[in-house]
């Protein structure tokens, strides 16, 4: 056990158990590798999405901030109020794409921290309330719009007839539905190359992968995997990593690779760190947690 020393406050880190990597996850993790707790007491963690330096941004939505670690400076508060920010994604110019579901809004934050509402509605209402997000390389968005019904809305129905993933154009000047047929999408990622998009239906308990058009449309849709999944990233190999119950990793062909556990009630969402990009970092309840991996990952 040791003590790091932030700019907020003083954490404990301590290792959970180390993993059995007997499943195939040796290929994946640091030998003898184990979630580590960098930090906790956070009310609910969500959305880790790193900038190009590997710092890691996260939110506690309840609390409606963002939180970010630096391996050099700890941990320190990014943005409070948020407009309680769930998933977030950053961009290659440096901004910062969050799911604002307080008044249902999807938010690109520069990086002198100016806020634009680039939306929040579909057709004239409402969206349900972006959830997940996704920045294609030409800077098109893919979001994730389930419905949640949040302590803070004034409304209790749903706004939108469907819950559905969306299509922003890289010029905004195209907002329409791409995904229409889930029972409630939440977890989103694409390929590098801008080529394939990953989309957890967490209500139908599956993950199915589509080829993305010139255009922003989805074709080719196909089976991933048998589980759905609250967040969701991608290494270098294709790996696909999905949580829940803990993270559960598939290779790109949709084969179960192993499970890294997870000694919280829920995990939220995952997305990999550092500089070199091989630690992959875990919002877990009230948890926020580091393991070291052998792979490198995208985002």
């Amino acid at each position: 056990m040791k003590y790091l020393i932030t700019l907020s406050a003083i954490f404990l880190i301590f290792p959970v158990s180390v993993i059995s990597q007997d499943s195939g996850l040796s290929s994946i993790l640091e030998p003898g590798a184990a979630p580590v707790k960098l930090a906790g007491d956070f009310s609910f963690t969500e959305g880790p999405a790193p900038d190009k330096a590997g710092n890691v941004y996260f939110t506690d939505q309840p609390n409606d901030r963002i939180m970010v670690w630096s391996k050099k400076k700890g941990l320190s508060t990014f943005m409070q109020p948020c407009g309680r920010s769930n998933g977030m994604f950053f961009d290659n110019k440096g901004n910062l794409w969050s799911c604002a579901d307080e008044l249902n809004e999807l938010w690109c934050i520069s990086p002198d921290k100016s806020v634009a509402v680039v939306l929040d509605k579909f057709n004239g209402k409402l969206l349900n309330g972006p959830n997940d997000v996704w920045v294609a390389p030409d800077g098109s968005i893919y979001l994730t719009d389930p419905f949640y019904k949040r302590p803070w809305w004034k409304h209790s129905e749903m706004p939108q007839d469907k819950q559905c993933v969306y299509y922003l154009s890289a010029d905004r000047k195209v907002f329409k539905r791409v995904v229409e047929d889930m029972i409630q999408p939440n977890g989103i990622v694409g390929t590098p190359d801008g080529k394939t998009l990953y989309v957890a239906d967490i209500g139908g308990n599956k993950t199915w992968s589509y080829s993305i058009n010139p255009d922003g449309t989805l074709g080719d849709k196909k089976l991933f995997c048998e589980l759905g999944s609250d967040g969701m990233t991608i290494d270098t190999k294709g790996n696909i990593y999905l949580t829940g119950n803990g993270v559960t990793i598939f290779d790109k062909a949709g084969k179960k690779i192993g499970n890294i556990p997870v000694p919280e009630k829920w995990t939220a969402n995952v997305c990999f760190g550092e500089k070199n990009r091989k630690a992959l970092f875990i919002t877990a309840s009230k948890g926020f947690y580091r393991i070291g991996t052998r792979v490198k990952g995208v985002y």
